[in-house]
């Protein structure tokens, strides 16, 4: 396959599994057929065999891109600037849920049933190096070990996927709370109440 041929197909290819996805995080996971994604995709059935071993292939996949940008475009909302954390912090939880919401469900969903799980596993190991490299670009920002803040990390990625799965705001207001003093706290003891300790008020 010509390397033009090959750029197509992967565009396609591209193509189908944003859509096949976008339809089962609108219709469920068991209420669409190979008939409703491939209309979906504006493709005849035949031709997602074209690009996919079967649907089980077509699900790991689309789950796997289509999450990975969804967590690309999460890191990439993150502030430039200590002076800009916390109304990122705010704000990331709604604006996960509005955009988000009905991925991170179906995400669930996917890599909770028996047979996709191992490919949850392994989409998640693969989280724990992005969010460490990401906090080892915090570090000199905010002069916290990068240890201590892939932890952090966690925990406003998690209560922004709680929120996004269930709205439940005393969840989201009581993990927030603790991440904002714990940033507040190892800022202080790390930096000796440093200067670029963000000024706020839980």
């Amino acid at each position: 396959m010509c390397a033009m041929n090959v750029k197509v197909h992967e565009a396609k290819k591209t193509h189908i599994m944003i859509n096949c996805f976008k339809c089962y995080a609108e219709h469920g996971l068991g209420s669409v057929g190979i008939k409703g994604l491939a209309e979906a995709c504006g493709i005849s059935s035949g031709n997602l065999y074209l690009y996919f071993e079967n649907l089980d292939d077509l699900i790991i996949q689309s789950t796997e891109y289509c999450m990975s940008k969804v967590e690309e475009e999460f890191m990439a909302k993150a502030p430039a600037n200590v002076s800009d954390l916390w109304r990122f912090i705010d704000e990331i939880p709604y604006w996960t849920a509005e955009k988000h919401g009905k991925k991170y469900r179906l995400m669930y969903q996917i890599y909770t049933h028996p047979k996709y799980r191992e490919y949850g596993q392994k989409f998640f190991k693969g989280a724990d190096r992005r969010y460490t490299e990401y906090a080892k670009q915090l570090e000199g920002k905010l002069g916290i070990p990068y240890e201590k803040l892939t932890g952090l990390i966690y925990m406003l990625v998690r209560a922004s996927v709680h929120y996004a799965l269930f709205e439940d705001e005393f969840y989201l207001k009581s993990q927030i709370d603790v991440l904002k003093e714990s940033i507040e706290l190892l800022t202080q003891k790390y930096n000796s109440g440093a200067q670029n300790e963000p000024e706020h008020s839980v």
